[in-house]
This record gives C-alpha cells, structure tokens and sequence, in this order.
C-alpha cells in the first residue's frame, strides 16, 4: 500500500523507554568490588567444548566465567537451587537492562518472585560497546541454539545443540529423565556471544566474538544457584551456532568465596512484594 501523507511525521515520533528504572534500587558496586578482591577460588568446573556442565554457587559468593583455550561462547541458565520454578528471565532482564549486559547489570528470575539472581561484577569485554552493525556482547535477544528450529528449518536430528546439551547436563545432576529436564531449561544469556539486529529488516544476527583466552565474566550470586553453561557448537558464532565442524573450545567456571561469608550490609534479596491478587 501508499505512504499516508503524514507517514514520516509518525516515523519522526520521539520513542519512549518501556521500564525506566530511575526508582530502581541499584547494586553496591563499592560493596561487591571488596567481596571481589578478597575473594579466593574455592572450585573449578570445566565445561566440554560442545557440550555442558551443571555448578552451585552458594548465596554470597561468586563465580567466573572465563574464556580458556580460543574464541568460544556460551549459553547460561539459571536456577534458585532449592525451587528450580525460580529461574532467569531472559525477557525482563532485557526489558530493564537492554539488549546487552555488562557490569553493573542483574540477572532478574521469573514471575511471581521477580529479584535478583545474580549482579555482574566484572566483564573484561565491557571496551566492545556497540559496533557499526549494531552488535554489542553478552545478548538477552538470542534463546539458544535447539534440535527444534534445526528439524523445522533442515529436517535434521541433531543433538549437540546448546538447549540439548544443558537438558542432558541438567538431567544427568538431577538424576531425572531427559523429558524432565527438559522442562527446566530456559532462554539463556548468551555469554561471549556478539550479536544485534540488522538495521535493513530487524532480524537477529550473530558476528564472530571478540572473546580471546583470558576473557571473563565474573557475577555475585544474590541466593544459592544452581548454573548450567554449555559450550555453543558454533565455537565463536562467526558462521552458524549448530555444527559439527566449526572451532570449539572448552570454558572454565570458577567459584570463589569472599573472606567474610557475606559482604558487610549485603542481604540476599527476598521474592517480589505484589500480593498476587490480580486485582481480586
């Protein structure tokens, strides 16, 4: 159909931020920085390169996510690791932290309990920012690679997939069957991963990462974690993120442990207010 008459005036209507997050309560970076520097690493899992690995984070400690032998990224997903009903939302995490997160940025969980799982205390990748593509580092817009979108798009079974590799990690753990792990997986954060939309037809994109070894990203952990991070088949994601053949490369998690068991003022946060009434 015809352009109306006033379509760039309505083009030209200035855009409005969804969840302004001015009353937001912001993290005490000071506070966390001295958890950090005395902190000592207590474990190290290793995650396979094209496959997954399952960690626990206690309340009050950290953990670093750190990029070991090549360019590879990762896929993450969190849990309360009493109530695994309690898990990472990809979608408000991005609604009121943006596309990308850095330092600074909380890993909110679901509905009803809406708090934070987690607070990124460093990223060594925070100089990327937002290149001339639009890409930018650490994605909440990307929900993991699937055996799902493969059999839609190709008609192939294939399982090494990212949503595949963290149910048969998670299953493996939990001493359950695949079907209900599978259940507990969720839309991840995509950790090392550059990625953006593109400016012609809005579609997402992925783009070779500038991780290189020695890379991390280090996060405070609010309540007691249950993590998952699978090594993507698609290595650095600069051609496809579900191959048998791309360069991929294993990730290391550290765990450290503050020497205070809980940093001076910090409390683990408790679940949303709202009554749930739902206007009843």
């Amino acid at each position: 159909m015809s352009e109306p008459t006033d379509a760039e005036a309505r083009r030209a209507v200035a855009p409005v931020i969804c969840y302004p997050t001015e009353t937001l309560a912001q993290p005490d970076m000071a506070l966390y920085a001295s958890a950090l520097a005395g902190a000592r690493k207590v474990s190290e899992v290793l995650v396979p390169a094209r496959d997954a690995a399952v960690f626990y984070v206690p309340a009050g400690q950290i953990f670093r996510i750190r990029c070991i032998d090549g360019p590879q990224v990762g896929d993450l997903n969190l849990w309360n690791a009493a109530d695994l009903s309690e898990r990472f939302y990809s979608g408000k995490t991005r609604a009121l932290h943006g596309s990308h997160i850095s330092t600074g940025d909380r890993l909110w969980s679901t509905f009803p309990h809406m708090r934070p799982l987690a607070t990124i205390l460093e990223d060594s990748l925070d100089w990327y920012g937002i290149d001339g593509f639009g890409g930018a580092v650490h994605d909440v817009i990307g929900t993991r690679c699937d055996p799902y979108s493969a059999y839609l798009l190709n008609g192939e079974q294939y399982h090494h997939c990212c949503h595949s590799n963290l149910t048969r990690a998670l299953a493996d753990h939990l001493g359950v069957s695949l079907t209900e792990a599978e259940l507990h997986v969720h839309d991840v954060l995509n950790v090392f991963m550059c990625t953006g939309f593109t400016r012609d037809t809005g579609r997402y994109f992925m783009k070779a990462s500038p991780v290189r070894p020695g890379d991390h990203l280090t996060f405070f952990a609010e309540i007691d974690l249950l993590g998952a991070l699978s090594a993507c088949p698609g290595g650095d994601c600069s051609a496809e993120h579900s191959s048998d053949t791309a360069a991929c490369h294993p990730l290391m998690v550290d765990i450290l442990a503050p020497e205070e068991a809980a940093p001076d003022g910090w409390k683990s946060p408790v679940a949303s207010g709202y009554d749930r009434s739902h206007g009843r």
